[in-house]
């Protein structure tokens, strides 16, 4: 590891023949500081938990104003992919973390809200991501994930649930569900995928003249699901799940 000195007198840690941070052009800075940053994470040079350089420190390796530096931060901040903290603690500074699933859902949230994906794909998708997670729960789901399967559908088994209630309920089986198959990556895009729809899929609750009949197939449905997977059975509950959500989108849009 080398240094080299700042305008202000500062020693800068730098990799030896390395130009990570090199400057960058002045045009659309901010994006280029976004750029070399998830180079940096791309790279293996930045893990989660690492800082990086004080805000006045990166201007000046990448030869950009600060405020370039701010709003690169920011945009990364909306990604999920650094916090910022202020003070002399030890968390103090931006720190690179892993909050994929908060950020994943924000954009699909929006994406989707735009009407920026065809209900097909996005049904498609979602079928995709959860018989996989299905399939997984059916074989590393643990005991105190089958519990907390089993306390969402009683929840929604509830004589009179309304709609919303009924709606969150489904919310958190689904997630539930992503959660026990224990595949970071596949948990985080089905959360985002379905909490996502959370509101399309409550607004077309409303547009129903017979909810209720639904909702009932729909407790069957769930129940139907947590049995294969209790019994260990991961094409079945895989079959199950797919079956489950193409019926639930047929019933709500047609």
């Amino acid at each position: 590891m080398t240094t080299t000195s700042s305008a202000h007198g500062s020693e800068l840690p730098r990799a030896a023949g390395s130009d990570a941070w090199r400057p960058v052009n002045r045009s659309r800075a901010y994006e280029l500081v976004v750029e070399r940053i998830e180079e940096q994470i791309t790279s293996g040079a930045l893990h989660v938990g690492d800082t990086l350089p004080a805000e006045r420190d990166l201007a000046e390796r990448l030869q950009v104003s600060r405020a370039a530096v701010r709003e690169a931060i920011r945009t990364l901040e909306a990604q999920g992919a650094v916090r910022s903290a202020v003070g002399s603690r030890p968390v103090a500074g931006t720190q690179v973390v892993a909050e994929t699933s908060d950020a994943l859902t924000r954009l699909l949230r929006l994406h989707v809200a735009l009407s920026s994906f065809p209900m097909g794909d996005v049904i498609d998708a979602r079928v995709m991501l959860e018989r996989s997670s299905a399939s997984l729960a059916a074989g590393n789901a643990s005991a105190e994930d089958l519990t907390g399967l089993r306390e969402i559908l009683g929840a929604m088994d509830e004589p009179g649930i309304d709609r919303a209630a009924f709606n969150e309920l489904d919310t958190a089986f689904h997630v539930a569900l992503a959660e026990a198959g224990h595949n970071r990556l596949v948990t985080d895009m089905t959360i985002a995928i379905r909490e996502s729809m959370r509101l399309p899929i409550l607004q077309a609750f409303g547009s129903l003249e017979d909810s209720d009949a639904l909702i009932a197939r729909l407790r069957a449905e769930h129940h139907g699901v947590l049995e294969a997977i209790e019994e260990g059975s991961a094409q079945l509950a895989s079959e199950r799940i797919e079956s489950h959500i193409r019926a639930a989108y047929a019933s709500l849009w047609g």
